[in-house]
């Protein structure tokens, strides 16, 4: 079984060579990279995003496993990250949201993409947003 780093290299190679998109996905796709809790080492991860006004949000889904990705772990440890969006990439901030902001904004993303809802009943923990806010 590949591992994590093994199954995205395909998916950040041709984001980065394919004009930041990636084929035959029907979501958009950013690359976020964090520095590992445990390692200090930079890690990039591909996932789906919202963009709403200025802020992008991102869904510590994996699918519907019992446990938060490891990215998420990586974030919470270390809040500072690198955003690949678009054409253009930038440091930014990630703010774990709560409440009625996280309730509002998981919402507006399950209504755009179904699966996410399924994955949120399928699992026991609340799957966390997390906004990505741009430093000025």
């Amino acid at each position: 079984m590949a591992t994590f780093i093994e199954h995205n290299a395909p998916v950040i190679h041709e984001f980065r060579t394919n004009e930041w998109r990636v084929k035959d996905r029907k979501f958009p796709v950013l690359l976020l990279t964090t520095i590992g809790a445990k390692t200090g080492q930079k890690r990039v991860s591909p996932m789906a995003y919202l963009q709403a006004n200025d802020t992008l949000y991102v869904f510590a889904s994996r699918g519907r496993a019992h446990r938060h990705p490891h990215w998420y772990l990586n974030l919470v440890a270390n809040h500072q990250v690198s955003v690949e969006v678009g054409c253009e990439a930038y440091e930014a901030t990630a703010t774990p949201l709560s409440g009625k902001e996280h309730d509002r904004i998981y919402a507006k993303q399950a209504s755009r993409f179904p699966q996410l809802g399924d994955y949120q009943q399928k699992t026991d923990r609340i799957i966390p947003v997390v906004a990505l806010v741009r430093k000025q």
